[in-house]
């Protein structure tokens, strides 16, 4: 763990559920697993807002715990899961192209709670889009319900592991925390629900409109409530499966730039077909037979199978290795490799340039080269391939490897020779990525609070117009609240707004490079 990481992972912390919990999360980030009274000690925490903020840090997947033979419990922080929270905009953004608003606000509700009972989640996303409809118009339960049940099907939420029923049934003493599991076959089955009804407005009724508060109404309507059918069945973002939707859009643009379109939506349709039994994790897809292949593509795809075959073999023959033959039988057996080296080209050398990415391929797959060969294979000028090749050297892209003839090691009499070690390279480059992510972090909370002022003055305004429109003022009146922000505030919030949204934009960029570094060095790691 960096100290890049443990810093943007404090600074997420505290953006997201406050001082005591970033106190608490980084605590256990730098100290490992630790018992709770442990904890409270060294952070000089009360043991009651160190159990509420393990709680909290819990709910979210943040922190997990283990008992261990004497009883005690542990608590141990995640710190990649923390890091994954600069993903949250991606994966809502995903869920809304692939699933419309619906999908969008059910993956929302999961982030934003951490786990809940798809009944909540049902009946909380039908609120809000309700909201958002004109009046007279609801969302019914049945057609949010469906689109989560499409969720679970495609494996972006899962259940949460639970309490087994047998431990609850044990005549002795409670252990001192649950043991939760979770059965492999359970985890994408959505509960049989009957759940009949519509989103309801936070609008007042005509009960409140009668003005009697809410307090002083008899509860006897709450008592009789029915038992939640789905209780106890929790459900959670699967991670995992987005990461895998990224790694394949990622596959599918790097075939496209480097091939045409057609043999991106060939490998476009392989992974589609090999998306749920693949491992998120696995650097190959599972194999898949060319007659299958051919017939899974698009409707309206108009390819022979012969015309198929022969991207096919153009794929597997290309020296990037997007795509690997594994067998004979079925027209021929083809797997994706996961996230070649090519992937990464891009990100690593743009700052570089062109000849400077040529330079690199090059040296990559000689893997060891002196200067002049690579100034004749490269055919670049001496003088410009000696500072590109210096300038890469001093930025640790590439390090040099001596070869002594003799033992004295006289330069004279000695080979240098120019190498490529792409995996401590993609190491460095994500150290950078953790420290230039944080660093906008901070600008922009540094932007907000410089014209917090400001910020709050618009926000009063705002307020004041939506209460006088809400109750039909007239123009007039709307125009001089509106002038309470005079012209220069005005252009200085603009300013700030433009600001906040290069910042945010950014933080984005580097979180997708963040991604292809992460994936390529965890499939790489996993090859070796």
């Amino acid at each position: 763990m960096t100290q890049a990481e443990i810093k943007l992972c404090s600074l997420l912390l505290q953006e997201h559920f406050g001082e005591i919990v970033e106190k608490i999360g980084v605590h256990l980030i730098r100290t490992g697993s630790q018992p709770l009274r442990v904890i409270a000690h060294d952070t000089g925490t009360s043991l009651d807002q160190v159990k509420k903020a393990l709680c909290v840090l819990i709910q979210h997947n943040l922190v997990s715990y283990q008992v261990h033979k004497r009883g005690v419990v542990e608590y141990e922080a995640q710190c990649s899961r923390v890091l994954r929270m600069l993903r949250y905009p991606r994966y809502i953004y995903t869920t809304k192209t692939l699933y419309s608003d619906t999908g969008e606000l059910i993956v929302e509700e999961l982030l934003l709670n951490g786990k809940l009972t798809m009944s909540a989640v049902v009946k909380k996303v039908a609120d809000r889009l309700t909201e958002t409809m004109e009046d007279g118009k609801t969302m019914d339960y049945a057609e949010v319900s469906n689109t989560f049940v499409r969720l679970a099907d495609t494996h972006f939420v899962q259940r949460c592991p639970s309490v087994p029923t047998t431990e609850n049934s044990d005549p002795g003493p409670p252990p001192p925390a649950p043991t939760l599991v979770i059965n492999e076959k359970d985890m994408y089955l959505v509960p049989k629900l009957s759940l009949i009804g519509k989103g309801k407005r936070r609008r007042s009724s005509d009960e409140d409109a009668a003005g009697e508060p809410k307090a002083k109404r008899p509860k006897h309507t709450t008592d009789n409530k029915e038992p939640i059918p789905d209780d106890g069945i929790y459900w959670q973002a699967n991670l995992d499966r987005f990461h895998q939707h990224f790694r394949d859009q990622a596959i599918v643009s790097a075939v496209a730039n480097r091939m045409d379109q057609t043999s991106s939506e060939i490998v476009r349709t392989m992974l589609r077909m090999s998306e749920i039994t693949t491992s998120s994790s696995a650097p190959f897809t599972q194999p898949l037979s060319s007659n299958e292949i051919f017939r899974s593509l698009p409707v309206g795809y108009n390819i022979s199978k012969q015309v198929l075959d022969q991207y096919l073999t153009l794929l597997a023959d290309d020296p990037l290795e997007f795509v690997g033959k594994s067998g004979d039988s079925g027209g021929g057996m083809y797997v994706i490799s996961i996230l070649t080296t090519c992937h990464l080209l891009s990100s690593f050398l743009s700052r570089f340039g062109s000849r400077c990415a040529r330079i690199f391929r090059l040296v990559l797959q000689k893997k060891h080269l002196e200067q002049k060969q690579v100034e004749d294979f490269a055919m670049i000028p001496a003088k410009e391939a000696k500072d590109m090749l210096y300038k890469m050297l001093s930025e640790n892209f590439m390090s040099l490897q001596e070869i002594p003839k003799t033992p004295d090691h006289a330069p004279s009499r000695t080979f240098y020779l120019y190498t490529v070690n792409i995996l401590s390279a993609a190491r460095m480059l994500l150290h950078r990525c953790y420290k230039s992510i944080a660093n906008l972090i901070e600008r922009r909370q540094f932007e907000t609070k410089e014209n917090k002022r400001l910020l709050e003055k618009s926000q009063r305004v705002e307020a004041i117009i939506a209460s006088m429109q809400a109750t039909g003022a007239e123009e007039a009146q709307l125009q001089e609240i509106e002038e309470m922000i005079t012209a220069p505030e005005r252009q200085q919030l603009e300013t700030l707004k433009r600001n906040v949204n290069k910042l945010d934009a950014s933080e984005i960029q580097v979180d997708e490079t963040i991604f292809l570094l992460e994936s390529y060095i965890e499939c790489t790691m996993k090859r070796q």
